[in-house]
């Protein structure tokens, strides 16, 4: 472990194990230089988790292979690896970017060059890896839901909510019943959405939803306003918050149940769903990005993307010119 000073000179430590700042990577460092890096980003526990996953996966490959002063060539070499071994391009993505937050971090406290600034950190498809659900097939989702009993009126409350206001599951978890309210004419339910610290996105709640969620609330009968909006019926956590593994594994039972069982139809669907239903009947781009609260309208664009290929007829005009007008 380094000692008080070094921690609070840390520059300076590491520039007497360095020639040129040319920073070695000593094991017996990583946690220190980790933690400063952490300083750095600013970021949510969620992120610094997920920074040092990744990042202890490159530390790792430095080891394997005893280098001490990684290159750019490093850094391509690394990600080559990666792909090679079979990681999916999602995760190979993100791992490459840590890398390459790490070394702008490196670089801006005088200890490395930044390496992998010029790095591309992967291609990613620019199709979707979950389906969506027709409109027929959503409504056929949501009949087969026994709404007599408590925890079907929740499930069908929960699943409309999801499959019309797009909502992930994490938004799901957070949402208290307090988060329900009126603005202007409209009823309206405010969500503390991925990366947020607050609940500081609204979305229009529409007429059936609203009362579909009243019709389970009437019957749970809670007077407490901060109260979770949907809660587990289970033995062991009967009115606690409800987890993202449990909703994902309602969701996946209700699809299956209704006859649609696919991998590539899960919780995530429902959000497909409303973007694509979104798009398919008549909102704009910027309507969905803000429906589903994208931050960046290319993510939307995906979704006008895969409707346009699916819907364009030119593969029809090429079998007509061969084969002649279908009767």
């Amino acid at each position: 472990m380094m000692t008080k000073n070094e921690l609070e000179n840390p520059q300076n430590n590491f520039q007497r194990n360095t020639s040129n700042k040319q920073l070695i990577f000593q094991q017996n460092h990583l946690e220190d230089l980790f933690n400063q890096f952490v300083i750095f980003i600013d970021a949510s526990k969620n992120t610094v988790r997920t920074y040092r996953g990744s990042l202890k996966q490159w530390f790792l490959y430095l080891k394997e292979n005893q280098i001490v002063q990684p290159t750019a060539e490093t850094v391509r070499q690394y990600r080559d690896y990666l792909q090679e071994n079979g990681k999916k391009p999602t995760t190979v993505k993100n791992y490459v970017i840590a890398v390459k937050r790490f070394f702008a971090w490196t670089e801006e406290a005088g200890f490395y060059p930044n390496i992998a600034k010029y790095i591309k950190s992967g291609h990613l498809s620019k199709n979707f890896k979950k389906d969506y659900l027709t409109s027929s097939q959503a409504k056929k989702i949501l009949d087969e839901i026994d709404r007599s009993t408590l925890k079907g009126k929740r499930d069908y409350a929960m699943l409309v909510t999801m499959l019309t206001m797009g909502l992930r599951t994490i938004e799901i978890t957070r949402a208290n019943i307090e988060d329900i309210r009126t603005k202007g004419d409209a009823t309206v339910l405010y969500v503390q959405g991925k990366g947020h610290k607050e609940k500081d996105d609204l979305i229009r709640m529409p007429y059936h939803v609203e009362t579909a969620i009243r019709d389970y609330l009437s019957v749970r009968n809670i007077a407490n306003p901060s109260a979770p909006l949907f809660v587990s019926t289970s033995n062991h956590n009967h009115n606690g918050r409800m987890t993202t593994r449990s909703i994902r594994r309602i969701v996946k039972t209700a699809f299956i149940s209704a006859g649609f069982n696919s991998p590539r139809l899960t919780a995530h669907s429902t959000r497909h769903t409303a973007a694509t239903l979104s798009l398919l009947n008549g909102a704009t781009l910027q309507q969905t990005q803000e429906l589903l609260r994208h931050r960046n309208i290319g993510t939307t664009e995906i979704y006008a993307h895969n409707i346009d290929a699916a819907t364009n007829p030119a593969a029809n005009d090429v079998e007509e010119a061969i084969f002649g007008k279908s009767i």
